[in-house]
């Protein structure tokens, strides 16, 4: 946005401001919150503090950086605004997970570590963070975030104390920190419609079931060397002589992966299923959805846990949830696959299944604008509360502009915009 779009908004900006910033006690941090979201939003190459203050006609560097750095206010309940807010607007089909890298110089930067980083597409120094997306095809926003802290992390009592990490903070895997999004949003009563993740997550069995716990259905990416067993497979339940412990029914035949399941399906079991008009066209691809039951040490122990607590006894029978396989055109064997987890009682056509398994490239559009547009990973700061700040306030600029996408009367060439400059990656 240039400076006369931002001038245009600023009566509806004040009012969002007023409504998502109502837990923020003083008036004056209220302002600067203003403030701070009017520089996200102008146009400029850089959204560091300092850079922005000098765009700003009412810029104040020192006072934006103790807002930002020094000041305690709580972020959390300017999430849980925003969400609750957001959620009715966007309508989403699904809520997305997903993980974001911030490539970052030096070891100060709370929770930097070397570790794979996305943005760079190798192992880097950088921060990374969870992220809960509400995702429909026309709309989609964050809903909440967590900074991973690596295990080096965990007990360098001197870079916590330095960086302000909170004393009951230690490590978590990324994949229990969206169970804590998911949990926190719960607790907002906020509930997705379906939960959707990649492979880094959908891999997961300990994820999968957790998702299942809780009621949360799932569509999400599994990589091709996922064990199964066929939806028709029954376990062998040996005689009991009476002695001892009773034998757990197992399967006989050998678990296969999905690439060899579905690919032993044949090209001709695939249907061609188009999920979205994209940039060039309709995006249409092969697709077959079958019943399998996930197999392996792993989601053995869990389907045995859960039986076991809810029954007492566990028959040897794995739970049965629906493989998704992709077989483009001129591929020699189908090359991506999911799982879904969808209530017996509501059963999904396949396109249904195959666009909620493609609805991921909007948590990548969102992404693109925070990064692009509006700043995320230009905050220069290296502290806990500052980070949380600077993405709370990146959120919020990210939701209002949502917002006047969405309006009724805006002017669609004319909108305030992000103006991402770089291309939509297709999913």
């Amino acid at each position: 946005m240039d400076a006369h779009e931002v001038n245009r908004v600023r009566a509806t900006l004040a009012l969002f401001v007023a409504d998502v910033f109502a837990s923020v006690p003083r008036k004056d941090q209220r302002a600067k919150g203003d403030c701070y979201l009017r520089g996200l939003m102008m146009d400029g190459r850089r959204k560091s503090i300092q850079a922005m203050a000098s765009r700003l006609p009412d810029g104040n560097e020192q006072n934006l950086q103790q807002f930002v750095n020094q000041s305690t206010w709580d972020p959390v309940p300017v999430r849980r605004r925003i969400a609750e807010r957001m959620v009715p607007q966007v309508g989403p089909d699904a809520w997305a997970v997903d993980d974001v890298s911030f490539p970052k110089d030096g070891r100060m930067s709370v929770g930097v570590a070397h570790q794979y980083c996305g943005a760079l597409g190798k192992q880097a120094n950088c921060q990374v963070a969870v992220s809960v997306h509400a995702v429909s095809d026309t709309a989609s926003c964050p809903l909440d975030w967590r900074l991973f802290l690596p295990r080096e992390w965990a007990e360098d009592t001197v870079r916590r104390r330095q960086t302000g990490v909170p004393e009951d903070v230690g490590h978590r895997e990324k994949w229990r920190l969206a169970l804590d999004a998911l949990d926190e949003l719960a607790g907002w009563g906020l509930v997705p419609p379906v939960v959707v993740a990649d492979a880094g997550y959908g891999q997961n069995a300990d994820l999968r079931a957790a998702l299942t716990e809780r009621g949360h259905a799932y569509v999400v990416g599994i990589r091709g060397d996922l064990i199964v067993q066929p939806h028709d497979a029954v376990p062998d339940a040996p005689v009991w002589s009476g002695n001892g412990r009773r034998p757990v029914p197992r399967y006989r035949q050998p678990a296969m992966t999905v690439a060899e399941l579905a690919t032993a399906a044949g090209w001709e079991a695939f249907q061609e299923v188009t999920w979205r008009e994209g940039s060039r066209g309709p995006m249409t691809s092969r697709f077959l959805a079958m019943w399998v039951r996930p197999a392996g040490v792993r989601p053995r122990r869990l389907a045995q846990a859960a039986a076991v607590a809810g029954q007492g006894r566990w028959d040897g029978v794995l739970p049965e949830v629906r493989l998704l396989a992709e077989w483009p055109d001129g591929e020699d064997e189908p090359t991506r696959f999911w799982l879904s987890d969808q209530p017996d009682d509501s059963p999904i056509a396949v396109a249904d299944l195959v666009r909620l398994a493609k609805i991921r490239w909007r948590i990548e559009h969102d992404y693109r604008e925070l990064k692009h547009g509006l700043g995320l990973d230009n905050f220069e700061g290296r502290s806990w509360p500052g980070w949380h700040h600077h993405v709370t306030l990146v959120t919020a600029a990210h939701a209002f502009l949502t917002e006047q996408r969405l309006a009724p009367k805006a002017d669609t060439t004319d909108s305030p915009s992000t103006r991402s400059s770089t291309p939509s990656r297709t999913c």
